[in-house]
């Protein structure tokens, strides 16, 4: 999985879950940074939510389910 497929995969599991569009949810969740393996060979990827405190709960929930399935993305 790449930074690209990640997002697309928050961003329709929080539209499906929660509603609200798109656009909104990519603007709270961010951009995703891509960490070196060798530093970080848990989990390579890291965001930082920024909405309102629903939002931003809402998003680090998802975000702990989804490092399980997904911890190492590529750029």
């Amino acid at each position: 999985m790449n930074a690209h497929q990640l997002i697309d995969l928050l961003l329709s599991r929080l539209v499906r879950a929660h509603g609200g569009e798109r656009r909104r949810w990519r603007l709270v969740i961010g951009p995703v940074r891509i960490h070196s393996v060798e530093t970080h060979p848990h989990c390579n990827w890291s965001v930082a939510p920024s909405g309102s405190a629903r939002e931003t709960g809402l998003v680090e929930r998802l975000l702990d389910e989804v490092r399980v399935s997904h911890p190492i993305v590529s750029r």
